[in-house]
């Protein structure tokens, strides 16, 4: 849905085209959504660096070990942006590689073809319940992890448009997406469940990494512990990078205070990086307070910001189809059954979501960050007053 109209309107963001269909006040709200889940997401990499590091470091606190990947994670962001593309480069290959490795591995372990401690580990999903041991209640609440998980993801569809030849590449980059969820995602969940009872994963460690503790391969966890701490401090930086620059553009639309607008030599937007390292230390904070559920607690708020993103896009692509001037050479298939279907699916997840006994604390907060931001849009006359065509304005990244 999002490339569909990003190929209609180009140059504008999620924001910018929920915007056209609704007006100031979802976008508005919108807007600072996407902007507090990046900076939750972020807080989790950040808090997960630190329990990957404590493989290794067992006696010293979670905190500490955060606020260290913090500090790291924070300077690489202040300094140029070149950097941030190298790091980013290495990373990404580093993890690539090492989800490879680890369905081939775990695939070879599964049929016998490396004799590892593991009984009978196709066993493992026929027992303990199967697939679906808690039922359809218990599946609807791990769709918030797993929205939580694939957040972003539509930002795909507007930066593939700006492509040369989008036409042609479009349709093979959503392909690809597909497979690649398929193989990055699903597969390596398949091999964890195959050679490890559901019911026997902790959350003390990564579950890649537990499986590969009881495998019995000398060393193996070691690697799979430091790659997964790639990974998750990757996903910090993109995010503290993210979250800055939309500090800035809202900023620019008069949707945040303008001090925001502020920004270094080297194009850094200073501020918005401030505001950002403070929401992360308050995390570390938490870290500090409640070691055991810290996590657990904040990954519903990205879940539910989500959940509100999508279903905006997908109403915005119902409200803007029939206004096309000319029609898009990309068109989601069955329009507009796809889209309401879409729009019930993430519907009943969200209603499920708010009236799970076990969520009401991450419910009740997600409520009350909704209601704030639809005051705070009718109270916000500056952005209101702004040219919300959002065109001819400088941006530090477009896309954002």
């Amino acid at each position: 849905a999002v490339a569909e109209m990003a190929i209609v309107y180009p140059n504008l963001n999620v924001q910018h085209l929920v915007y056209k269909a609704f007006g100031f006040h979802i976008s508005f709200i919108v807007g600072w959504l996407y902007w507090i889940n990046w900076t939750i997401v972020t807080i989790v990499e950040i808090l997960a660096a630190g329990s990957f590091l404590k493989y290794w470091f067992p006696s010293v606190p979670l905190w500490l070990l955060s606020f260290l990947c913090t500090v790291l994670i924070v300077g690489i962001n202040l300094f140029h942006v070149k950097y941030y593309g190298e790091i980013e480069f290495w990373f990404a290959g580093i993890k690539i590689i090492a989800l490879t490795a680890f369905i081939i591995l775990g695939f070879c372990i599964l049929v016998g073809i490396i004799p590892s401690a593991i009984d009978n580990p196709l066993s493992n999903y026929t027992e303990h319940g199967g697939f679906f041991p808690h039922g359809i209640e218990g599946m609807l609440s791990a769709f918030l992890v797993v929205i939580f998980s694939y957040g972003g993801a539509e930002l795909i569809g507007v930066t593939v448009t700006e492509t040369k030849d989008a036409e042609k590449v479009l349709p093979k980059v959503i392909k690809g997406t597909v497979w690649r969820v398929i193989l990055f995602y699903i597969l390596p969940i398949l091999i964890i469940c195959g050679l490890m009872p559901w019911n026997n994963v902790s959350g003390e460690d990564s579950p890649f990494v537990q499986v590969l503790s009881i495998t019995g391969l000398p060393g193996a966890a070691h690697i799979m512990n430091f790659v997964l701490l790639t990974a998750v401090l990757s996903a910090a930086n993109t995010g503290i990078y993210a979250t800055s620059r939309m500090l800035y553009s809202m900023a620019q639309n008069g949707e945040a205070p303008k001090r925001l607008l502020k920004i270094s030599k080297q194009g850094i937007p200073i501020n918005g990086i401030s505001i950002v390292t403070i929401c992360i230390l308050i995390g570390v904070f938490f870290a500090y307070m409640t070691p055991d559920q810290v996590i657990s607690y904040l990954m519903t708020i990205p879940g539910f910001t989500v959940l509100l993103v999508w279903m905006s896009i997908c109403l915005a692509q119902l409200k803007l189809r029939s206004h096309y001037k000319e029609k898009p050479f990309f068109q989601v298939k069955w329009f507009p059954y796809t889209t309401i279907l879409a729009i019930v699916s993430l519907l009943i997840i969200f209603i499920s979501f708010l009236f799970n006994k076990d969520n009401i604390i991450g419910s009740t907060v997600c409520l009350i960050i909704l209601v704030l931001l639809a005051t705070f849009s009718f109270l916000n006359r500056n952005g209101r007053e702004k040219n919300c065509e959002y065109k001819g304005k400088k941006s530090l990244v477009q896309n954002l």
